[in-house]
């Protein structure tokens, strides 16, 4: 039977000259583990993976190199056309090491996949994730020894590193860096040397292109980034009725149908109607979840924890999709999302002038890395496996590249994907106005209102969340405590207690 989920979801790997001991790894993500132990080049290759029952295809070995690779890769097709007629790659993790053989680290620049991937050569290893960095992969180095691990908490007990420029230091994890996106690290094992090679970068340059076929193109794109991310089994599509995840739900509908869909709100809110505008005209099984604004906010812990990230904003975008995954029934969910459209297509700016829009375009792409939003930890939490066609390597390069007047035309933000999907969904789907889900869902109002609530003035709320995902990420990433151990109202009285003996009197 296909799998549905990767072979591998995650990986903590370590390569030591002395073959010393490894941390046991603290992994967020639910899962099957599988530990291998293997001598190679004068060194002790040790990998624990976290897997759904085939683990044996997320490690490949041949004589020069071994492969450790969690994810999946969503151009197979292509990639097997550049190997030598014959050579038949079992896994994604074969695929790699067949064209890291010929390739180098230059092979990493033709994937277009949602993965982190270690390469053990002689004397170095190489670390990769893809070109936005969706599954981000941490590391520690020191001479004769790396590790690496898909979740940062895997590597807090790890022996101290060197510091590496060519990567990025996580705060509050001294010697633990991350894995840029789009970019491969080369450590030389003899010297700890690191070395950073580009393999992705959002263009810069803008296309000039006809209406009629800028939308052929991203229909085209879209409908391909879906269909290679169907499984075996119906996907669910986190939908909320806006044009993003409506879009998804759609092209998984004609590609697979039928599909199965969900919608979250809470007490406060929901985009319930909305999203049943789209059910009924697709004809898709779905389920409405209501999860309390308590409950909601109780859950603050259990995605600092899983998406491991000290940006409030982040936090409180992700907060309702952990919750949701969280609640799901069962394990072992294929699920789809159209979260991340947003940033390639401009429509969180309201702008007219289309320098500003390009401007701000181009500034978020240049910046969403190393936040972990698009992480598969959130859904892993609750043993799923989650995927966002707008984040494709083919979609964003088009996307991207669009120039303004495509995104915002007409009087309409994302006109260009509006106009794509014109055909297969209903006008008043089309035509929505944008909503973010923490919106949609009340959880940026809740979470403010929790502060102010604890006694914490209006103008200092945004800095206090920052204070309390700080103090979270502390506990259950840095400390290593479990979030069900952890209580959000603990947090936030710690924060205001904090604030009250530093506040400074009002002149």
């Amino acid at each position: 039977m296909a799998r549905t989920l990767p072979s591998a979801t995650g990986f903590l790997a370590a390569v030591q000259q002395d073959g010393g001991q490894v941390p046991q790894p603290a992994f967020a993500s639910l899962g099957s583990r599988t530990e291998e132990r293997e001598e190679r080049h004068g060194h002790t290759l040790h990998t624990r993976l976290l897997h759904a029952g085939a683990p044996e295809a997320a490690r490949a070995c041949g004589p020069g190199a071994a492969v450790v690779f969690a994810g999946e890769l969503y151009n197979q097709a292509e990639l097997r056309s550049l190997l030598p007629r014959g050579t038949d790659p079992a896994g994604d993790a074969q695929l790699v090491l067949a064209l890291f053989d010929t390739y180098d680290l230059h092979a990493f620049r033709l994937l277009n996949g949602r993965f982190a991937a270690l390469v053990h050569g002689e004397g170095r290893i190489v670390l990769a994730t893809d070109h936005v960095g969706s599954v981000p992969l941490y590391l520690t180095a020191a001479l004769g020894r790396v590790l690496a691990a898909t979740e940062a908490k895997a590597l807090r007990t790890a022996p101290m590193g060197l510091p590496l420029p060519a990567a990025r230091p996580i705060r509050r994890l001294p010697g633990v860096h991350q894995v840029p996106a789009g970019t491969v690290l080369e450590v030389v094992l003899g010297t700890g040397t690191c070395t950073a090679h580009r393999t992705w970068a959002p263009p810069h340059s803008r296309r000039i292109t006809a209406e009629d076929e800028a939308v052929a193109a991203v229909r085209r794109a879209l409908e391909h980034a879906v269909r290679v991310r169907l499984g075996p089994e119906a996907p669910l599509v986190v939908l909320s009725g806006g044009i993003d995840s409506a879009s998804v739900a759609a092209l998984a509908d004609r590609a697979a149908g039928p599909i199965d869909t969900i919608s979250m709100g809470t007490d406060d809110a929901d985009e319930f109607s909305q999203a049943r505008i789209v059910t009924e005209h697709l004809g898709t099984t779905h389920r409405e979840l209501i999860i309390p604004t308590a409950d909601l906010l109780r859950r603050l812990p259990h995605t600092v924890w899983a998406a491991e990230s000290l940006d409030p904003d982040i936090i409180e975008y992700l907060l309702p999709l952990t919750a949701l995954y969280l609640r799901l029934d069962g394990t072992g969910r294929r699920i789809l999302t159209g979260y991340g459209a947003d940033i390639p297509l401009g429509g969180m700016h309201r702008e007219d002038r289309l320098p500003a829009l390009d401007t701000a375009l181009a500034h978020d792409m240049e910046t969403f890395d190393g936040l972990n939003e698009m992480s598969p930890v959130l859904s892993g939490i609750g043993g799923h496996w989650s995927t966002h066609p707008y984040w494709d390597r083919d979609v964003l390069d088009l996307l991207v590249s669009l120039e303004a007047g495509m995104k915002h035309r007409y009087g309409q933000d994302k006109w260009v994907l509006r106009a794509a999907m014109g055909d297969v969904l209903p006008q008043e789907t089309v035509l929505r106005p944008k909503l973010g889900v923490h919106e949609g869902s009340g959880t940026t109002s809740s979470f403010s209102r929790l502060l102010t609530d604890a006694g914490v003035p209006d103008g200092r709320v945004h800095h206090a969340k920052r204070l309390v995902v700080q103090e979270l990420f502390d506990q259950v990433v840095v400390a290593g405590r479990h979030p069900d151990e952890v209580a959000t109202d603990d947090a936030v009285q710690l924060v205001v207690d904090r604030l009250e003996r530093h506040a400074q009197p009002i002149p």
